[in-house]
């Protein structure tokens, strides 16, 4: 009897409940009435939001303002009955909260593997705190230990090739992500293209990030670093880890 299948499906429903417990941990840590906030992209986001909903729903969270940083975040909010804003009209935020591919012992984090970095950095940034919730596989000591796909770089269309070139030259290995269900390359929610590029173990991300942007072409780097103030990882036992600075 094989039993890979419901295996699988436990290790899949662990990880699930472990980014549900990060995310209600974070909202209910930080999230207060009348807030301007700023709610990230991907799979634990969708936790989040659901938190928001029933704190809001409960008549525990009144008058909050939440900015996306996504298609799919503003779509999460919308369904879920919760004020949207728009970056340019709240360029100011008390919180934001956001997943994360990957985050090392200094919180610095990767970030993009759902293709949102330029957005989510602008919120991020825009944040007097920004706070990271993930499960128990993205933390690690230094970032690429765990994540293998690479740094997400969002680069203008015309410029890819050359910026291929150039991380190669450094010693990266670039590849132009391709979409899943779309004949021909991902195009980011800015008419984008993102290049997933692998530098093993990255020993000074603040560097690579900065060596990256330079880059003519380069629109967003997905190294988040000096920005997050707490990360939340939730654990294969049900219970909720935290690093801060």
């Amino acid at each position: 009897c094989d039993h890979t299948p419901s295996l699988r499906s436990t290790i899949m429903s662990d990880i699930e409940a472990a980014k549900k417990k990060a995310a209600f941990a974070a909202v209910d840590e930080f999230v207060k009435s009348g807030m301007k906030l700023g709610v990230g992209s991907g799979s634990t986001v969708v936790y989040a939001v659901e938190r928001l909903k029933q704190k809001k729903d409960s008549g525990e969270l009144k008058d909050l303002v939440c900015v996306p940083t996504s298609f799919q975040s503003d779509i999460l909010l919308k369904e879920a009955g919760l004020t949207r804003g728009d970056p340019n009209n709240y360029p100011e935020l008390e919180v934001a909260i956001d997943g994360a591919d990957e985050v090392d012992m200094n919180l610095n984090c990767i970030k993009g593997g759902g293709a949102c970095q330029l957005q989510e950095k602008i919120v991020a940034a825009s944040a007097k705190v920004f706070v990271v919730i993930a499960d128990y596989r993205k933390e690690s000591k230094v970032l690429g230990e765990k994540w293998k796909k690479g740094v997400p770089v969002e680069v203008v269309p015309m410029a890819y090739q050359a910026i291929i070139n150039k991380t190669k030259a450094m010693g990266g290995k670039p590849v132009l992500r391709m979409a899943k269900n779309k004949a021909g390359p991902v195009v980011s929610d800015n008419g984008n293209f993102i290049l997933d590029i692998d530098f093993g173990n990255i020993e000074d991300p603040v560097s690579l990030n900065t060596k990256i942007q330079m880059m003519p072409g380069v629109v967003e780097v997905g190294l988040f670093c000096g920005m997050a103030v707490k990360a939340f990882f939730g654990q294969a036992d049900g219970s909720v880890t935290t690093r801060a600075l």
